[in-house]
């Protein structure tokens, strides 16, 4: 096994056991990146002699006082999004070409204090305003889409060209592309990660996570990034334990979708997680049927929230320079110039209710299972889905489907591979929590993965 193959847990333990020198890892991860970028295009930017000089300081580092944590000598990457002082943030757009960042983000400033290696910036689907990240091929499919809009994070880590990536989710963007790629990702509670030096695009939708190989992996890098930041106004308190129990799920209750989840999904993706979901049964856990409670408002919340924020976000630039925008960013930003000032206000009071009728459905349940999103990649290009019911849906609005709820409520959010369908192609399943219990949704997911063979499997087509 080359150490580009490692993950971020095997990695770290081979680092602090002097087996594995962050230098060796790194050289490894860059040639990685050399080997397979051409056909998936995961980067903005690799800043490869910066990496290589960080590696040669953690080496040392290591050598003489011993690593700081987990993180310290690990090879990483940050969304096109996330601050570097003294690196471009572009946001995979025009609008922001000789952009500079003149100082760190918090993720960023946190992940080097705990001795990470950046390897460079990935690629976003331009402001994180879509699903799909048209720069970014499939890891397993270079026809297929990568998702989004934190697409080049998900690509990097299943093709070994990164050993963590941190993405953005507003609406499934860290969610819809670990899924698509067979990788792990989190939307942890709203505001346990600090957004400060992240550009945004819906600031009450937005948060910031990890995409990994595994789902231990998420935890090591969400106890080093979270916590709170006087900067944020929506940061939060949650200090998170760095492992979780193996063994069985005894006396929790998992809460199996009666409506919504299961709705328009594949065939494949039905199957496949719902076997995922009886393995956790067989582990041990109680299975609840549950309704999803106010499922027929999700999708007018979701857009009525993050339209108009996204374009207030963006007023300046887009009566400056609109034509520097791609088509589809820029025909949504205008849309939400016609959104009332009404609209959105009955979108917040609905949301409202939906976190409070969420909170009382997770009385009954500790955890829900559910697809992470209704069908894998689509064809590059392809832009409606149809569906067995006979209605047709954009590819963007499926993959949003499933996903938005829990930006909408805040609550914490994990993908998980569960398998593939006849193509080959992976499919994810999602565990919800109420907010906070981060830590319940990532001890259910790492009991479910200690239980199956190819946890952790890079995609076999980017070799």
């Amino acid at each position: 096994m080359q150490p580009f193959e490692l993950s971020l847990t095997e990695a770290s333990r081979a680092v602090r056991a002097r087996e594995l020198s962050p230098v060796e890892l790194t050289e490894s991860v860059l040639a990685r990146i050399a080997a397979v970028e051409g056909r998936l295009g995961a980067y903005v930017t690799v800043a490869a002699d910066a990496a290589l000089a960080a590696a040669a300081r953690a080496e040392r580092e290591i050598s003489g006082s011993g690593p700081r944590g987990p993180l310290h000598g690990i090879p990483m990457a940050l969304k096109d999004l996330i601050d570097v002082e003294g690196m471009p943030t572009t946001a995979s757009s025009h609008v922001r070409a000789g952009h500079v960042a003149e100082r760190d983000s918090r993720v960023a400033e946190r992940l080097g204090a705990a001795g990470a290696v950046l390897l460079g910036k990935t690629h976003t689907h331009e402001f994180a305003y879509g699903l799909t990240t048209p720069q970014t091929n499939n890891a397993w499919d270079h026809s297929r889409v990568a998702g989004g809009s934190s697409g080049g994070s998900a690509v990097a880590v299943a093709a070994g060209g990164a050993t963590f990536a941190m993405g953005t989710d507003t609406g499934g963007s860290i969610r819809v592309p670990a899924a698509l790629n067979g990788v792990v990702g989190l939307k942890p509670t709203y505001g346990l990660v600090p957004r400060t030096g992240v550009t945004s695009l819906s600031w009450s939708l937005d948060h910031v996570g990890p995409l990994t190989r595994t789902v231990q992996d998420v935890a090591l890098v969400l106890s080093a990034t979270a916590g709170h930041d006087p900067r944020d106004p929506a940061s939060v308190s949650g200090p998170m334990p760095d492992r979780f129990p193996g063994g069985d799920l005894r006396g929790l209750r998992v809460g199996v979708p009666r409506n919504h989840y299961f709705d328009r999904v594949t065939p494949e993706v039905e199957e496949s997680v719902r076997g995922a979901i009886e393995r956790l049964a067989e582990l041990g856990a109680e299975l609840v049927d549950v309704e999803i409670p106010m499922a027929r408002y999700i999708r007018a919340v979701q857009w009525g929230l993050m339209v108009p924020e996204a374009t207030a976000y963006h007023e300046r630039s887009l009566r400056a320079t609109p034509d520097l925008y791609a088509a589809d960013v820029r025909i949504l930003l205008e849309a939400g110039e016609l959104t009332s000032a009404g609209d959105y206000l009955r979108a917040q009071r609905a949301r409202t209710m939906m976190r409070d009728a969420w909170a009382r459905m997770f009385d009954g349940i500790d955890v829900l299972a559910a697809p992470t999103v209704p069908m894998t990649a689509a064809e590059a290009g392809q832009e409606t889905v149809e569906w067995a019911d006979g209605t047709t849906e954009a590819v963007s609005d499926s993959y949003v489907r499933l996903c938005a709820p829990a930006n909408i409520t805040g609550v914490p959010a994990l993908t998980l591979p569960v398998g593939h369908d006849r193509a080959g192609l992976p499919i994810g399943m999602q565990l919800m929590a109420r907010p906070f219990h981060d830590a319940t949704v990532l001890r259910v997911g790492r009991v479910y993965e200690e239980s199956v063979a190819d946890a952790g499997r890079l995609a076999p087509l980017a070799a």
